[in-house]
C-alpha cells in the first residue's frame, strides 16, 4: 500500500530503518534530521536507490514550529500531502542521578523528547484536518509503561509523558479523520542506546546482558514494523515489536541462544 510518509529524526537508526522499508513498499518519504549535509546525504543515497521522486527532505529543528511546518510543506510539495507522519525523533542523555545532570543536557532531552512530539503532533494535525485526514504516530521507550531505572529519571520522564499524550490527542481527535497511533520499536542496537554509557563500565557490562538478550539490530525490527504501520486503519493502535511474552520467551531461551549485538560498536 503507497503512502506518504514523514519521518522525523530519519538520516540516521530507527527512523532511517524505517524510512527504507517504506520505500521499498513504494512509499514516498520526506526525510528530516538535524544537519543539512546528513539530509542531503541520505536524501541522494535513498533517491539514487528507490528513485528520486520517492524521497525529499530538509533539516528540522523539531522544537520549532516553524520548521516542522516547513517539513510538512516539503512533503505536500514533493507528494502532495502526507498520508503517516511519524514523531521519530529522539535523544538521551549519560545515565547518572538527576541532580548530576547538566541544566542544558536536561532542557535539550525534554525539548526534544516530549516538546519536539507535541509541536510535531500539532503541525501534522492541523495539516491533516485541513487534507481530509492522516495518521499521526509517536515513538514509545524506555519509562513509557512506567518503569524505572537508575539514572533514567528524566529520559523515563520524557517517554512517559508521550504515552499520555497520545491518549489526549485520541480525545481530542475523536471526531475527525485523523488518527493517532503509537509505535514501540523495543530495544535496538542504535547510537541512542549506546551513547548515554561508558562502553568500558561495570554498569554497561551489565546492561549488555539484558540487551544481548532482548535487543535487536534496525534491519530486524523496522520491516516488521512498517508492516504493521501501513496495515493499521484505525486510531489509538499501538505497534509494539518487543511484547511481554515475547521478552519473556527469551529469557527462557537465553542460555540456548547467546548473542552479541554489539561487537562492532565496542570495537569502533
Amino acid at each position: 500500500m503507497s503512502k506518504r510518509v514523514v519521518i522525523t529524526g530519519s538520516t540516521r537508526g530507527i527512523g532511517n530503518g524505517l524510512a527504507r522499508e517504506f520505500l521499498k513498499r513504494g512509499c514516498s518519504v520526506a526525510i528530516s534530521g538535524r544537519s543539512t549535509d546528513s539530509v542531503a546525504t541520505t536524501v541522494a543515497e535513498l533517491g539514487e536507490y528507490y528513485g528520486e521522486t520517492k524521497v525529499c527532505g530538509i533539516a528540522c529543528d523539531i522544537t520549532d514550529p516553524a520548521a516542522l511546518q516547513r517539513l510538512w510543506d516539503c512533503a505536500a510539495e514533493a507528494f502532495g500531502g502526507a498520508d503517516v507522519w511519524i514523531n521519530n525523533a529522539g535523544m538521551s542523555i549519560e545515565r547518572k542521578p538527576l541532580w548530576e545532570q547538566s541544566d542544558e543536557a536536561l532542557e535539550g532531552l525534554v525539548t526534544t523528547n516530549l516538546t519536539g512530539v507535541i509541536f510535531g503532533s500539532k503541525v501534522a494535525i492541523r495539516n491533516m484536518l485541513a487534507q481530509g485526514g492522516g495518521q499521526v504516530w509517536s515513538t514509545e521507550g524506555f519509562g513509557s509503561d512506567g518503569a524505572t531505572q537508575t539514572g533514567m529519571v528524566a529520559y523515563g520522564s520524557t517517554k512517559r509523558a508521550v504515552r499520555y499524550v497520545q491518549k489526549g490527542l485520541r480525545k481530542d481527535t475523536a471526531n475527525t479523520p485523523v488518527q493517532i497511533c503509537t509505535v514501540s520499536p523495543g530495544i535496538v542496537v542504535t547510537d541512542l542506546l549506546t551513547s548515554d554509557y561508558d562502553l568500558t563500565s561495570e554498569q554497561w557490562e551489565k546492561s549488555k546482558k539484558i540487551f544481548n538478550i532482548l535487543g535487536d539490530e534496525v534491519h530486524t525490527v523496522t520491516p516488521w514494523l512498517v508492516e504493521h504501520i501501513l496495515a493499521t486503519d484505525k486510531s489509538g493502535v499501538r505497534v509494539a515489536w518487543l511484547t511481554r511474552r515475547k521478552a519473556f520467551g527469551r529469557f527462557m531461551t537465553a542460555a540456548f541462544n547467546r548473542r552479541d549485538l554489539f561487537a562492532g560498536v565496542e570495537e569502533s
